[in-house]
């Protein structure tokens, strides 16, 4: 994604793939990097300043001047450069904030203004640009999914889906440990006020929520998950991914609201850090966690059952040491995936194959700043299946533990059908296949040991007997130890 400019050395070692994209204008951007992140920046003995300029030989143009809080980051103020702009001014590179002349053309269906709401679109890239909102972030009539700025909770259950014992206290343990509209609430405040300290190193950055924090079936514990993203596109997470997560770590230093900023150099480099007792995960350019976390948002408020059976299958999961994907079995994603799958293939189906009823919203290929509005006229799913929450949750157990078969079908909430497991990179020699629905990757690879996958195969199979047999929770998830402390 990134040419192979110059190499510059910091900290946190060398990366020879770096983004002339970011700071192209070598001499204005060391001294931006100098003064707002103490970054010394080295270049060898055998490279020239006139051997960074690109082959085109545009000369700096001029950078918007931005204004930070003195309490935020310091050396900030500084005389802009004034240089001429030459033709080729018009070849810059992508991530260069665009003048006050020229505007990205895509950029126009959307404007800034004051929100206290969550973002969901992009912002003008300007020095003083405010939070951004889209216009049609506010759900229409007859969508079923709610607005980012409305409360999560939904109307009465019907007494169908709550007629036994089972069943309430699945709604009931839903109800004590479903996120309120507090906790979001005070986790979009801190994404708008990183986006807005991000932006003095980045200017046209945006910062999204993504995750079971916006997708609908959040806890009050849940952590938060937040995705970077400068320019649209592929990265390479060994450099330029790594590299950018540097830089931002180090202006988290400076800012006195954040605790703990933590780089982890996994496959997807996250950036780890605490604000407000609240865990954050900061990755770069992960563009399709943002796309499914709006499919799975849909899917959470399409049918009202869907949000309680899977908060209470992960705390099942999470009870029997079956869901953390860290420790080689199922991540959260991969359980939702599957819940999902489960309830689309039953003969009356609970919820419908969004992707195939609703294209258009859920285009892999549309820009992600549009993708939070995509699903905004989706209506409510009329389902025939009328089965009690109690049910359903039996009938979960019973598919994994009886029905589905591990070692020959993909599981695809894309086509709300097994797929035959082929001999493809993707799926071979793999215990569990769950297709991701936007990059059809297997977001279960994580599950990698024979021991493992038994163990998951045997948590299934031994509660799903207990359940058929009991009738109650407590018998596979302790409610007592379950419910969040007040």
């Amino acid at each position: 994604m990134f040419p192979r400019a110059f190499v510059f050395s910091h900290k946190d070692g060398q990366s020879e793939h770096i983004f002339q994209h970011i700071l192209p204008h070598t001499v204005s951007q060391q001294r931006r990097i100098k003064a707002h992140l103490n970054e010394t920046i080295f270049i060898g003995p055998a490279m020239t300043v006139p051997r960074l300029i690109p082959t085109h030989q545009w000369t700096p143009v001029e950078q918007p001047d931005v204004s930070f809080s003195p309490n935020r980051v310091k050396g900030s103020n500084r005389k802009r450069r004034r240089d001429h702009h030459s033709q080729n001014d018009l070849k810059r590179q992508r991530f260069v904030s665009p003048g006050p002349h020229k505007q990205p053309a895509r950029n126009g269906n959307f404007t800034s203004q004051p929100a206290a709401g969550p973002v969901t679109s992009r912002e003008t890239c300007s020095s003083n640009s405010s939070i951004p909102t889209c216009s049609s972030a506010t759900s229409k009539p007859g969508g079923c999914v709610p607005s980012l700025r409305e409360g999560s909770h939904q109307s009465a259950f019907p007494s169908s889906s709550v007629n036994d014992k089972l069943s309430q206290q699945i709604l009931d343990l839903f109800h004590a440990c479903e996120q309120q509209n507090d906790d979001l609430e005070k986790k979009e405040h801190c994404r708008a006020a990183l986006q807005r300290d991000i932006q003095t190193i980045f200017p046209c950055a945006q910062v999204f929520l993504a995750g079971s924090s916006l997708n609908g079936f959040g806890t009050r514990s849940s952590d938060a998950d937040l995705c970077l993203v400068i320019e649209e596109g592929k990265v390479n997470h060994r450099t330029d991914a790594v590299y950018v997560l540097s830089l931002v770590r180090k202006l988290f230093y400076t800012l006195s609201y954040i605790e703990r900023p933590q780089l982890i150099r996994a496959k997807v480099p996250i950036l780890k850090f605490r604000v407000g007792g609240v865990e954050f995960d900061l990755n770069f350019n992960n563009t399709v966690g943002i796309r499914n976390t709006f499919l799975l948002r849909t899917y959470a408020y399409v049918e009202k059952r869907v949000r309680p059976i899977i908060l209470v299958i992960k705390k099942w999961a999470s009870h029997h040491c079956i869901k953390d994907a860290s420790r080689g079995t199922l991540s959260s994603y991969s359980l939702v995936l599957m819940v999902l799958h489960y309830l689309q293939t039953l003969p009356e189906p609970v919820i419908p194959c969004l992707q195939k009823d609703y294209p258009e919203s859920f285009n892999p290929k549309m820009d992600v700043h549009l993708v939070p509005s995509g699903p905004s006229n989706i209506p409510a799913f009329v389902s025939k299946n009328q089965s009690s929450l109690g049910d359903l949750l039996l009938g979960f157990l019973k598919y994994y533990a009886t029905v589905f078969k591990w070692d020959k079908l993909v599981i695809s909430v894309r086509e709300a059908k097994t797929l035959p497991k082929t001999y493809c990179r993707e799926w071979r020699e793999k215990f569990i296949c769950v297709e991701e629905p936007f990059d059809r990757t297997n977001t279960a690879r994580a599950v990698h040991e024979t021991v493992k996958f038994e163990a998951i195969k045997a948590e299934f199979t031994e509660s799903y007997q207990v359940l058929q047999l009991r009738k109650d929770l407590n018998f596979i998830l302790p409610l007592k130890n379950t419910r969040p402390k007040r």
